[in-house]
């Protein structure tokens, strides 16, 4: 089973990426765990329908593009997670950072740091404007591909793989692929699913 110390001990020893160049647009994300029941849980938010937003209405990490007042991106994920749920974790336990992601769907170049924070117990959480829903899920159903699917999320005639957790909430690209990295992190026999 995918518990919370199986998580920390494996990502302990996962040695720091390089940082994001200075030249691309720089973002920030966090992955945030808790124990629950036994079970690691990993917290996702839902974008609110926004025109103009290529993420829009789409499952993702609490984060954002750094600021110029942000020391780092680390400061970025700290300060996006406390502005779009209400949630402070700049105490909190960072297990380790992912490497980088890039975006397929935005034109300039731009890389997304992901952030492993460890928290506890259940917070209350005040959404921003920017978030439809906050939700709690087990990480284990998608390590063992339990809650793995294929859907058209936008409506379109492309299909994604990615992780139903309910009827509500699919979790598919940019995002999709931060999760398997982190698996992959946890587990290097993690087999990774193509996005398409």
């Amino acid at each position: 089973m995918l518990d919370l110390d199986r998580i920390r001990r494996r990502l302990a020893s996962q040695q720091s990426h390089a940082p994001v160049p200075a030249d691309a647009r720089q973002a920030a994300v966090a992955v945030i765990l808790r124990e629950r029941n036994g079970m690691a849980e990993v917290l996702f938010i839902k974008r609110a329908v926004k025109d103009g937003d290529p993420w829009s209405g789409h499952m993702a990490f609490p984060g954002g593009h750094k600021d110029p007042g942000d020391v780092d991106l680390l400061a970025a994920a700290v300060r996006e997670t406390d502005e779009e749920i209400g949630l402070d974790i700049s105490r909190a336990p960072v297990i380790c950072s992912l490497p980088p992601q890039r975006p397929m769907s935005v034109r300039r170049a731009m890389l997304v740091a992901p952030f492993v924070f460890e928290i506890d117990g259940d917070p209350p959480f005040a959404p921003n404007h920017e978030v439809a829903d906050v939700v709690w899920t087990p990480v284990e159903p998608m390590f063992t591909g339990e809650n793995h699917a294929v859907e058209s999320p936008d409506g379109g005639v492309m299909r994604f793989n990615g992780f139903r957790l309910t009827e509500n909430h699919f979790v598919w690209g940019m995002t999709y692929r931060m999760v398997q990295t982190f698996f992959e992190a946890v587990d290097p026999g993690y087999q990774r699913r193509p996005e398409w």
